[in-house]
């Protein structure tokens, strides 16, 4: 039997988009997890199948026994383990932030920019974050749901003085508020000492993930944007938004 002259040229062609699509999706998963407790357990995972090639290479018997049979369930193992991560993927699946797509970051943009001009005029304090490309979700889940759609009206509400909701931050995905009174990692730098806890809070989760946070300052109305660690303060709402607009396109 002999082969088609253009079978090896399409089955190259075809190897070329399986690794492509297998390599963009495993891409996307691991920003998915990022930021999250999924990314400790995926390193236990990988040390143990290290351990476990090392016990073959080594002749350790007792110890390949073990790993094998605990290996031989590794699905059943990732599926309890990761099942609130496997379940918030699919329901993610197939819209923007899983396959890259992102919504129109203007509005986003305009509605921070008028919430916090709103707030810094009336020196209420305020702490909100947009989600990029690192997932937020142990945050959000230590906070209040909200998922509401996200408008100057709604931050200004839930940040007013007496709201069951104005302490913490309010995370924003999308055009979306998902959760509001969460709770941030505080920045352990000794030169941040003299800042307040809410300007030290979106300066930490910012040296941890990619999230873009605004502050406004509840003593002197003060407007600040956090980014890669770095809090750029004395900002006016038109230029938050024109900062905001470039960092969410």
């Amino acid at each position: 039997m002999t082969l088609k002259p253009d079978f090896v040229p399409t089955l190259r062609w075809m190897d070329a988009i399986d690794i492509g699509v297998v390599a963009f999706i495993v891409y996307r998963i691991a920003l998915l997890i990022r930021g999250t407790r999924a990314v400790q357990m995926v390193l236990g995972l990988a040390l143990l199948g290290v351990a476990y090639l090392a016990s073959q290479m080594l002749g350790l018997f007792t110890l390949n026994w073990l790993l094998n049979n605990f290996l031989g369930s590794l699905i059943i193992i990732l599926v309890v383990i990761f099942q609130a991560d496997i379940r918030r993927a699919l329901t993610r699946f197939g819209t923007g932030p899983f396959l890259g797509f992102r919504t129109n970051g203007g509005v986003a943009a305009e509605e921070l920019a008028q919430a916090a001009g709103w707030l810094s005029a009336h020196r209420i304090g305020g702490l909100m974050v947009l989600e990029r490309e690192v997932g937020l979700s142990d945050y959000i889940e230590g906070g209040r749901p909200v998922d509401a759609r996200l408008s100057a009206a709604l931050l200004e509400t839930i940040f007013m003085p007496g709201s069951p909701l104005h302490d913490g931050a309010v995370i924003i995905k999308g055009e979306q508020v998902v959760a509001a009174k969460c709770l941030l990692p505080l920045s352990s730098s000794p030169e941040l000492a003299s800042l307040g806890t809410r300007h030290r809070a979106a300066i930490g989760l910012t040296e941890e993930t990619d999230a873009v946070v605004v502050v406004v300052s509840e003593e002197d109305g003060t407007i600040s944007l956090a980014r890669g660690g770095v809090l750029t303060r004395h900002l006016e709402p038109a230029t938050l938004r024109q900062q905001l607009e470039a960092l969410t396109p």
